[in-house]
C-alpha cells in the first residue's frame, strides 16, 4: 500500500511513531521499499526492525532511573565532565539496542538517514547558533511543514543508508550525527566535516524519497496547523501525512521522565487504530489533495 515511509525527527516524541507503526504495519501488511528518517525518527525506524519496543522502553526506564537532571551545571567546574548527560546515554543506548540484532538490518527496508552539513561560509559554532535560530523560527513562528530557512542559510542535506554502516558503532555514530543538537550533544563530524541534526534542513525528510509514482506514508511527531491526516500530491506520488491527535506528552530531550515514553507510545497506538478506521474514507477522498506541502 505504501511503497515508501517517512519517520520525521522529534526526540522522545518519536515513541508516538513506534506505537502508531506497531498497530498499522501488521494490519496493513506494510513492507515499504524505502524508509527515510531524521534523528530519533531514524533511530525508531531502525529499532522497529531490530528490537521489541517494550524491551527498549524497559531499557530506558532502567538506564534513566538514576538520572535526575537534564543539565548538571556543577560539572562546569570539573575537567572532562559534561554538563549534559544526553550524548553519553544516547550513544550507549544505541549500541545496546542494536548490538545483538544489528545483522537483521540487512533484510530491513532501505533506511536513509539524514544529516545536515553546515554552510561553508560559516564556522561550526556560528552555524550551530544560526541553525538553531532558523529551526526555532520555523517551528514556533512560521510553523512550516517543510522549512526553507536552513537551505537559505546554506545548510545542505546528506542521506546515508543504515545498511551501509559496517558495524553497530558506525550506525550509532550516524544516528548521533543525524541527532546532533548542541548543547545536548557536541558538534559532531562526518568524514572530517562538521554536521548537525538533519532537521536543520528538514525535520520531515521527504527529499530523501525516490521520485517514483506511488503512495508514501509520512509520520510527523508534532502538531501543525493542518488536519490530522491529509494528502499532498508530489508529481505522481501521493503523500499521506499523519500527525498526532494531540500534543505528544513528552519533551524531545527530557531524559528525566522515561515513564512518559509509554503514554507517547500509547497515543500512537490509539492514533493508529483511528487511522485504520479512517483509511477507507481517505482512500475515497484521495482525489482532493493539497497541491503542495
Amino acid at each position: 500500500m505504501f511503497d515508501q515511509v517517512v519517520f520525521a525527527g522529534g526526540g522522545n516524541r518519536c515513541w508516538w511513531q513506534a506505537g502508531f507503526w506497531e498497530v498499522v504495519q501488521p494490519e496493513l501488511g506494510l513492507k515499504p521499499r524505502v524508509i527515510a528518517g531524521i534523528s530519533a525518527g531514524a533511530a525508531t525506524a531502525c529499532m522497529l526492525y531490530t528490537r521489541n519496543s517494550q524491551w527498549v522502553m524497559r531499557y530506558y526506564e532502567d538506564v534513566l532511573r538514576g538520572n535526575t537532571k537534564n543539565a548538571y551545571w556543577g560539572n562546569l567546574l570539573r575537567r572532562g565532565a559534561s554538563v549534559f548527560p544526553h550524548y553519553r546515554i544516547y550513544r550507549q543506548a544505541l549500541l545496546d539496542i542494536y548490538g545483538e540484532s544489528f545483522a537483521e538490518l540487512v533484510s530491513a527496508p532501505e533506511i536513509r538517514i539524514g544529516v545536515s552539513h553546515i554552510p561553508r561560509w560559516l564556522g561550526a559554532h556560528v552555524s550551530v547558533a544560526a541553525g538553531l535560530i532558523a529551526y526555532n523560527i520555523e517551528k514556533h513562528v512560521r510553523k512550516t511543514l517543510h522549512p526553507t530557512l536552513g537551505r537559505t542559510l546554506g545548510f545542505r542535506p546528506e542521506y546515508v543508508r543504515a545498511q551501509d554502516c559496517a558495524s553497530v558503532d558506525a550506525l550509532a555514530d550516524l544516528i548521533l550525527q543525524s541527532s546532533c543538537t548542541p548543547p545536548f550533544t557536541p558538534v559532531l563530524r562526518r568524514d572530517g566535516k562538521p554536521v548537525l541534526d538533519g532537521g536543520m534542513v528538514d525535520n520531515v525528510p521527504v527529499d530523501a524519497l525516490d521520485s517514483s509514482a506511488g503512495r508514501v506514508l509520512v509520520m510527523v511527531t508534532r502538531r501543525y496547523p493542518r488536519p490530522q491526516m491529509f494528502v499532498v500530491a508530489h508529481g505522481e506520488q501521493r503523500r499521506l501525512y499523519v500527525q498526532p491527535s494531540s500534543k505528544v506528552p513528552i519533551s524531545s530531550w527530557d531524559y528525566t521522565q522515561p515513564a512518559l515514553m509509554r503514554p507517547a507510545y500509547e497515543l500512537g497506538r490509539r492514533d493508529g487504530e483511528a487511522f485504520l478506521r479512517r483509511l477507507p474514507q481517505l482512500d475515497h477522498a484521495e482525489g482532493a489533495v493539497d497541491a503542495a506541502a
